[in-house]
């Protein structure tokens, strides 16, 4: 499977926009990255406040918008949001960073296929070894964190509300600048707000389609 998402990355470099390739539970999966300007500027804060208590908390970690991350074990690839892995990993070489390098991942949930982020990745990431996965939902103003994985999946889930001051690891985030979503992002397609154009993810037979991610 990693095989056949190279090379996905490979024919995405041809096509126009900006796309992303994974692995899930049905295989290698490219779609096009579609992310509304609130989903954007939540993961600013987010990585900001991360960024500034990773210098006390772990000295050499950034929170960072990418790279993938990866599990060859259980044939998992993913690029979440943001993650706090060592800044030194972004000079290597490859594609993605071994899963057993993140400390944290976060997701913002898109307004048209929240389940990626409730379900697939709810599953994968304690799969992974991941220690801490949080989902901001702007559609509903609501936080969850998941922690301490065991057996392939989180143990443990906080529920909070944008406002909050919320408890992730040894760092708090503080919640009170989130903005949801405003009414007209709850369907698919285009947004005048956002000028977002989705696409449906392609199988590793390239296959186009046309809906959200």
């Amino acid at each position: 499977m990693r095989a056949i998402a190279a090379d996905l990355g490979a024919y995405a470099e041809r096509l126009e926009g900006a796309w992303s390739v994974e692995i899930g539970p049905s295989g290698p999966v490219l779609a096009m990255t579609c992310r509304p300007k609130r989903h954007e500027g939540t993961i600013r804060r987010i990585r900001n406040q991360l960024d500034a208590q990773l210098l006390r908390t772990h000295p050499g970690y950034i929170c960072a918008n990418g790279p993938e991350i990866e599990h060859p074990a259980i044939g998992r690839m993913r690029l979440p949001d943001a993650v706090v892995i060592p800044e030194a990993v972004l000079d290597e070489e490859g594609l993605a960073v071994d899963a057993t390098q993140v400390l944290a991942t976060v997701e913002i949930v898109s307004p048209s296929n929240p389940g990626n982020d409730y379900d697939e990745k709810l599953a994968d990431y304690p799969a992974m070894g991941i220690p801490l996965y949080m989902i901001v939902d702007p559609r509903t103003g609501t936080i969850e964190v998941h922690s301490d994985p065991c057996k392939g999946r989180y143990t443990r889930k906080e529920p909070y509300i944008f406002g909050d001051s919320v408890p992730f690891g040894p760092w708090t985030v503080e919640t009170s600048e989130f903005r949801r979503y405003g009414k007209d992002m709850g369907g698919a397609g285009a947004s005048a707000e956002t000028g977002k154009i989705c696409a449906e993810p392609i199988d590793s037979g390239h296959r186009e389609g046309t809906s959200s991610q």
